[in-house]
């Protein structure tokens, strides 16, 4: 009888040794990285001698509480993108590098720790510093399935612990709003996170719809009257996510579906003309212009050149035609003698 007890006892920790295990989704060689970052962070020197020293999840973390001053890929003011559009400038971070940060090195280098769910878990509930906390929420946001990022998130959604994301400051906000912003959005500063498939997307809004009304149904009606004042900004950031954003959030995120995917054609007539949409076209007619422009100054430059080539024959002919006849009087003149 006490061996089965053994037994019995045994067979949970195996169990969980098994939970511990954190797989990891989508392309394993690069974290699901933009590539211009990864190729950065990999051939930047911090990451690969001072970070090649660090073996181990605590001194990687002591890494980040020391040296992690923000949350952005590129350092401030390192990345020049002024003058380019298109593919080579604006949010995909494609043509143009710059310093990456050490907290992007640092988030590569937990990567390389394959770090398991109690590690992550760890960092989520870290004390020491927000900024451990929100690499942990990066690190899910990039490497979890997106089916399983709202039950990743749902316990912070309403966390009031303050953190400034924004290299150089100015942007402070609340781990419960950084997590929100994970959720509904792709973008981040320079450089994007996964994809999140539309259905999925759609079931987290719904969800977090739901947790919202809980949420405020749960807090007392003087605490809901303060948020609508405006009279506690980081506590309507945190808990009170406008879910009448949610519908344009999605339309932003189909269209980027669609542009990525080659639709766009198929769905402009549907999609609302916007600001920028409209400077791009502006851009466009002034490229065409300026095309025209060179086209007609090409063309005037191959008719100048055909003229003096046709005069610079004519005369050629002429001269020849005059030489000939002296050639033939001499050669007479010879005869007669």
């Amino acid at each position: 009888m006490s061996e089965i007890e053994d037994y019995n006892q045994q067979k949970p920790g195996k169990t969980s040794k098994q939970h511990n295990i954190l797989p990891i989704w989508g392309n394993e060689q690069t974290m699901n990285l933009n590539p211009l970052i990864l190729a950065n962070i990999q051939g930047s020197s911090y990451f690969k001698v001072h970070l090649f020293k660090l073996k181990t999840y605590h001194e990687v973390v002591d890494e980040i509480y020391y040296q992690v001053k923000h949350l952005e890929p590129w350092e401030r003011g390192s990345r020049k993108t002024a003058g380019q559009t298109g593919m080579c400038g604006g949010v995909r971070g494609v043509g143009a590098g710059g310093i990456v940060s050490t907290a992007f090195c640092l988030l590569y280098k937990l990567y390389t720790l394959r770090l398991t769910r109690k590690q992550v878990n760890g960092l989520l509930q870290h004390t020491d510093s927000p900024y451990i906390r929100a690499l942990g929420f990066m690190y899910i946001r990039y490497t979890q399935p997106p089916a399983d990022l709202f039950d990743w998130y749902v316990d912070y959604l309403d966390d009031e612990e303050e953190v400034d994301p924004r290299a150089g400051g100015g942007g402070s906000t609340t781990i419960g709003a950084l997590v929100r912003q994970m959720l509904i959005k792709l973008d981040w500063f320079s450089t994007l996170f996964p994809r999140i498939p539309v259905p999925i997307q759609k079931q987290i809004e719904q969800k977090l719809a739901e947790h919202n009304r809980q949420s405020n149904a749960s807090k007392p009606s003087n605490y809901r009257g303060a948020i609508g004042n405006g009279n506690n900004s980081s506590a309507s950031s945190a808990g009170n996510y406008n879910t009448g954003r949610t519908e344009s959030d999605r339309r932003e995120h189909d269209d980027r579906d669609r542009r990525d995917y080659g639709d766009a054609e198929k769905y402009s007539k549907d999609r609302p003309v916007r600001r920028d949409d409209r400077d791009r076209e502006r851009e466009r007619d002034r490229d065409r212009e300026r095309d025209r422009d060179r086209d007609k100054e090409r063309r005037d430059r191959d008719r100048v050149r055909e003229r003096h080539r046709d005069r610079s024959r004519s005369r050629d002919r002429r001269d020849r035609s005059r030489e000939r006849p002296r050639h033939r009087s001499r050669s007479r003149d010879r005869r007669h003698r």
